[in-house]
């Protein structure tokens, strides 16, 4: 496995203007009380029962072992690239994988400057300013994760034709922890996600919010690895609400 330095990322400030949607988000994800500490930060997704988005984290942290657990059996080596990587909690959890080597990008410098803090001595762990827009290496993946990344990216058909040219072969993208809708239900969902943030003070941060449709996944070989409300998971009665995509070249 080849072991990087850095990820060349060209100055992501000629591709896009992210002050605006930083302020927003930091303010946004303070106000819904999902800003963490840095003693949070190093057990999530474990958190403290008594945390109001303590169901949630059940919820990711089901996400999060299926991922892992899919990785392991895999009982090979692989580089990840982690889009959208936040606080960096689930690249430390990947960073901790035997023979793995991490790439972790976001545009928060606020949230990666504490993933840098609590996750950066991790040898195989690199964080980096920036967008998969303007990521500018010959290095590729053999996985890409969005983890409750991808309603934060405008075109998904963009986004994932990006990523596909990230991947090794063989190599897979995985989507995790984000709501896709059928398409007539995706005018409701903005009218909601127009309301949350006028009702939480924050009306401008549903322009960088996207609604993705799960017809988009025509155009992609992809498979579901978690289908919520199918038959199986009605069965064994998990509710766990977000599906689990991975999508190929193939």
């Amino acid at each position: 496995m080849t072991i990087l330095n850095d990820i060349p990322v060209k100055d992501h400030n000629k591709f896009f203007q992210k002050n605006d949607f930083e302020k927003l988000y930091i303010a946004s994800r303070e106000n819904e009380n999902r800003v963490y500490t840095d003693e949070q930060l190093r057990l999530l997704p474990a958190i403290e029962p008594s945390h109001v988005h303590y169901t949630e984290w059940q919820v990711r942290k089901r996400s999060a072992l299926r991922l892992l657990n899919y990785l392991k059996k895999k009982d090979k080596p692989f580089t990840a690239l982690d889009m959208g990587c936040g606080n960096g909690w689930l690249s430390g959890l990947l960073a901790d994988q035997t023979n793995s080597f991490i790439a972790a990008i976001d545009i928060n410098t606020a949230e990666l400057n504490q993933a840098k803090s609590v996750f950066g001595k991790k040898a195989n762990l690199r964080f980096m300013e920036g967008s998969i827009n303007n990521i500018d290496c010959k290095q590729k993946f053999d996985i890409i994760i969005f983890a409750a990344s991808i309603q934060y990216f405008p075109s998904f058909d963009d986004t994932i034709i990006k990523a596909l040219s990230l991947l090794s072969e063989e190599g897979e993208i995985h989507i995790l922890d984000s709501p896709f809708y059928k398409a007539a239900e995706i005018e409701n969902a903005r009218q909601r996600t127009r309301l949350y943030y006028e009702l939480a003070g924050y009306p401008e941060m549903a322009a960088y919010y996207f609604h993705h449709s799960i017809d988009s996944l025509r155009g992609f070989a992809h498979e579901l690895l978690f289908e919520p409300g199918s038959l199986k998971n009605k069965l064994t009665g998990n509710k766990d609400p977000f599906p689990w995509i991975c999508i190929t070249d193939k």
